[in-house]
């Protein structure tokens, strides 16, 4: 079947996903299919909403080695790395936590999920260690991972991946995007920048061409962004987007810069040679010194 419109959207990994296509000949499904058959898998395999996911028959095993799917581990140590680079603003064990905050609903089957952990010392990135020979995860404590802030971003990265071949294309994860080439009109792709407080406004618009644009914020699910060393305290930043060449790092990022608030924050994205702008609560703007370039 060929598709008149090379675009479709889908519900997946808790929001909804669109794909659009701009072909110099015709596109058959297989390639959306395909596209999207990433974020189905990734889902699968990294979600802490279903108890049988290999993420948590992981998170179900504390000091056992357990052999993981190439998927999976190439995840954790992403994540484990981004955690490091900041200083554990970025902390893959905070599911327990979110999950005691309410963030505990699976999307599809609208049921809750309940985890029990022994009482302990609140865990951290630093208790899970890799073994990259035999491609095993360990967990040293009692936790569940979350790997919110990493699988979309994969998802999206391994799709534009999957649409290489057609050169100009764009992805929306629900506001994590990778935009490849250029749009219908032959021009860069233009990405507005929600305002933070207002919505249904922008504040800059970007024009980016192979690159991913991800903002975190906590307009829409207020508290889903935690401090890892501080959990209780309200962060000064109202959103935070990066573009970088993988959505994979600015999703992991535009989190760590949230978290680390707009001076530390614009820092990590000096020091790691991506764009970003942070806008405080009240309405306060730090950018990288590249970001006018796109913006």
């Amino acid at each position: 079947m060929i598709l008149p419109l090379p675009l479709r959207t889908e519900p997946v990994m808790g929001t909804l996903v669109t794909i659009q296509i701009v072909p110099e000949g015709p596109v058959s499904d297989a390639a959306l299919d395909r596209a999207f058959t990433w974020f189905h898998q990734i889902e699968t395999c990294c979600t802490r909403f279903d108890p049988g996911s290999e993420l948590m028959r992981v998170s179900a095993t504390v000091g056992t080695p357990i052999t993981v799917s190439t998927m999976l581990f190439e995840a954790v140590r992403f994540a484990l790395k981004v955690a490091e680079v900041s200083d554990g603003a970025f902390d893959p064990t905070l599911g327990h936590e979110m999950e005691t905050r309410g963030f505990n609903r699976e999307h599809r089957s609208g049921e809750t999920v309940h985890t029990r952990l022994a009482a302990g010392a609140p865990p951290t990135w630093r208790d899970i260690e890799l073994d990259e020979d035999t491609q095993t995860i360990t967990l040293h404590q009692p936790l569940t991972l979350d790997l919110g802030a990493v699988a979309k971003g994969l998802a999206v990265d391994t799709a534009a991946r999957e649409l290489q071949p057609f050169r100009d294309f764009a992805i929306d994860a629900g506001g994590d995007l990778y935009l490849g080439g250029v749009n219908p009109q032959g021009a860069p792709w233009s990405v507005g920048i929600r305002h933070p407080l207002r919505d249904r406004q922008t504040t800059h618009t970007l024009r980016v061409t192979n690159k991913a644009v991800c903002t975190s914020g906590d307009y829409e699910r207020p508290g889903h962004i935690l401090n890892p060393q501080r959990p209780e305290t309200r962060n000064p930043v109202a959103s935070a987007t990066v573009v970088a060449d993988s959505a994979m790092l600015a999703d992991a990022l535009a989190t760590a810069a949230f978290v680390l608030g707009p001076v530390a924050g614009i820092e990590l994205l000096h020091h790691l040679e991506v764009e970003g702008l942070i806008f405080t609560a009240d309405l306060q703007r730090y950018q990288t010194r590249g970001f006018s370039h796109v913006a």
